[in-house]
């Protein structure tokens, strides 16, 4: 159905890289979720007011702020598109994961008002007695329900996990939590047609589950969405993607400092340090480079700069060194990884310098750290200094770093 409904109103469907595409995507799903949730609050609205339920008015005017919410998602994936300006240069997609905080934020507040709603229908409980046409009717239409929203879900979902939207995936949440609260309702009113002699309302009861299961989701749903603003670490697949496309060139010895910065789902700026033998002509190698630097943007359509780290490789002191520190490192943790290796002779002393990258929460302290690489490499009649730079991680220890 999806495949079809992609064919049908997006031109170029399946190049979902292209923004233009991406934002159609978008349409789509917000148009589905206007019109099915619009359809929905009509029909439990009117099973609401049938069978005088306040848990079932309150579930319609939940699918009321879905549509709501379906219409943000619209509005911000038009706003997402636009190009850039003098003010952001980095283009507005991150809009998009505004767009779905807004949902969050709904989907918190409705929790909230029909929590609010159903302790007040326990507190003030007054038996009703109902006609089974009514809870036949009743029960006919949340199972109509049910199904829409699972529909909803699963639609919003591919459509989300197609181009990566958080938005779409928050509402494929908010969808599935609508379904399983209308469940709920719908056991109640089995319960109902079954027995009506309850000492208690079961309707405010079954409210107060729904909605603290809707708050516990809409507080989820806000800290998925926030996390894109501030800033997370980078999909692995990704990351390991454009590696292994950079180490398929021959002149390329290994790579560290790899930062990515994502201002939405597909506008990424990334840079990279590349160690390149120092013996290389440095104006083929920048050719190199930048054309590297051209596929990567081609095959994966994001903003790379590639940094030329020169590395001495054919000095057998400094081969040696490297070495030693190497087996050094790897023996007092394997979570740490050197780069930039350099060695500088001079008359009274030799001077070994490099970068060394630590996992957050390292156990041991920078100080401890070059003692105990200064206690493994001591040579007879030689001083060594060692001049190391503690770099911070950015991701996947193993995925950022691969020294020659």
């Amino acid at each position: 159905m999806i495949q079809i409904l992609r064919k049908l109103f997006i031109k170029n469907y399946q190049n979902t890289n292209e923004e233009r595409v991406r934002v159609a995507h978008g349409k789509l799903a917000s148009f589905f979720g206007i019109f099915s949730n619009l359809i929905l609050f009509i029909v439990k609205l009117l099973a609401g007011i049938l069978s005088m339920s306040i848990s079932i008015i309150a579930d319609s005017i939940n699918n009321l702020s879905d549509m709501g919410s379906s219409v943000i998602t619209l509005v911000g994936f038009k706003l997402a598109s636009a190009p850039a300006d003098e003010k952001h240069p980095y283009g507005h997609q991150r809009i998009e994961y505004i767009t779905g905080l807004v949902v969050s934020i709904i989907v918190l507040f409705v929790g909230g008002s029909l929590l609010i709603s159903s302790i007040q229908k326990m507190i003030q409980y007054e038996p009703v007695l109902l006609e089974k046409s009514i809870l036949y009717i009743t029960i006919g239409i949340l199972s109509f329900s049910i199904l829409v929203k699972i529909w909803q879900a699963y639609v919003n979902y591919k459509i989300g996990k197609i181009i990566n939207s958080v938005a779409l995936k928050a509402t494929s949440k908010d969808s599935l939590n609508d379904c399983l609260s209308t469940s709920a309702l719908f056991i109640g009113n089995i319960v109902l047609l079954l027995t009506q002699d309850i000492p208690f309302s079961l309707d405010g009861l079954l409210g107060i589950l729904v909605s603290l299961f809707i708050i516990f989701s809409g507080i989820k749903l806000i800290k998925e969405t926030i996390d894109p603003l501030i800033g997370v670490s980078t999909n692995e697949e990704f990351i390991q993607n454009i590696i292994k496309t950079i180490k398929e060139e021959p002149l390329v010895l290994g790579y560290h400092d790899l930062v990515c910065h994502m201002y939405g789902p597909t506008k990424c700026f990334m840079t990279i340090h590349v160690e390149v033998d120092a013996n290389q002509r440095m104006l083929e190698v920048h050719d190199v480079i930048d054309n590297l630097e051209r596929k990567v943007n081609l095959q994966y359509g994001i903003d790379l700069t590639i940094h030329m780290d020169p590395i001495v490789i054919d000095d057998e002191e400094t081969n040696i060194l490297r070495q030693r520190i190497k087996e050094t490192i790897r023996e007092i943790s394997p979570l740490l990884s050197m780069h930039d290796f350099r060695v500088v002779v001079g008359k009274t002393h030799t001077n070994i310098i490099f970068d060394l990258v630590r996992p957050y929460r390292f156990d041991l302290s920078e100080e401890k750290i070059l003692r105990m690489i200064q206690d493994k490499i001591k040579d007879e009649g030689k001083t060594y200094y060692f001049i190391i730079n503690f770099d911070q991680q950015f991701g996947s220890i193993h995925d950022a770093c691969e020294e020659y």
